[in-house]
């Protein structure tokens, strides 16, 4: 049997039916999303993030939308930050971060979870570069009688762009080190995710000591991002594999268009 894993940036949830029903009929055995919004106690619908004059509308409970058409998935929640979305006038404290679902039947053996830029803010959701986390987690296999760590991240966003910098090579090694907290040599390593960076970037000199190798790029994929992205610079998502890892099937999912970033599919022999 294989294992099917999904990673992709869900931008809040601002695609919401397209990704609602792209997700329940792909029904990944993995989901690994970043962008994902929670308020605890709020009754779901819509809700607004501003920052200046830009707005962006975001689900108010994206996680708990997600859980709903993934029942048989245990779901997990890391958040960055913690700050203001907004109910026209009124102000609604939301958290926002990464999520991860696993298909019941997968026992998670292990995990790893941590900032690999800045920390948890204390008020708001901090200044940019604004935090970033990660998380990893280890998956027994049944079928396969092995584990397999899956580890995905989203990396800073600097306003001057996705050029190296200090501040992007010390999360490349804060991200090993949390890789190195749950996996076991020898087993299979998975990391994905937004890594906000270039193809040429030195993170990947850094995470190729573990030997891992991206299958975007090597695979000829140009793009990773959908038409609700107009900018330049196409490249954000990447999925990296170790030697370990027999890859059944990649995809970088052009159609449906579910976020303003593809999703990054990977089927595990």
């Amino acid at each position: 049997m294989t294992l099917r894993l999904i990673s992709l940036n869900a931008w809040g949830g601002r695609v919401h039916e397209p990704l609602m029903r792209y997700l329940r009929e792909a029904d990944p055995d993995v989901l690994c999303l970043q962008e994902v919004t929670h308020v605890a106690g709020h009754d779901g619908g819509w809700l607004a993030f501003r920052d200046g004059d830009f707005e962006l509308p975001q689900r108010a409970n994206l996680l708990e939308d997600v859980a709903a058409i993934l029942p048989d998935h245990h779901a997990f929640f890391a958040p960055a930050a913690r700050g203001p979305l907004h109910d026209g006038d009124r102000e609604v404290t939301s958290e926002w971060g990464l999520a991860t679902f696993v298909r019941q039947g997968l026992p998670v053996i292990g995990q790893a979870q941590g900032f690999i830029h800045g920390d948890f803010p204390v008020s708001g959701f901090g200044e940019h570069p604004r935090p970033r986390n990660a998380h990893g987690f280890r998956i027994f296999r049944p079928d396969a009688g092995s584990a397999v760590t899956i580890v995905q991240m989203h990396g800073l966003r600097d306003l001057a762009g996705k050029g190296d910098t200090p501040a992007r090579l010390a999360q490349a090694h804060a991200l090993v080190a949390l890789v190195e907290k749950v996996r076991r040599r020898g087993e299979g390593l998975v990391v994905c995710g937004d890594f906000n960076l270039l193809p040429d970037s030195e993170t990947f000199a850094v995470l190729g000591e573990l030997e891992l190798a991206d299958l975007v790029t090597t695979r000829g994929f140009t793009d990773t991002r959908t038409s609700w992205y107009p900018k330049e610079g196409r490249y954000a998502d990447y999925l990296l594999v170790t030697p370990e890892v027999k890859v059944g099937k990649f995809d970088v999912v052009a159609e449906p268009e579910v976020s303003d970033h593809r999703a990054l599919l990977l089927e595990i022999a």
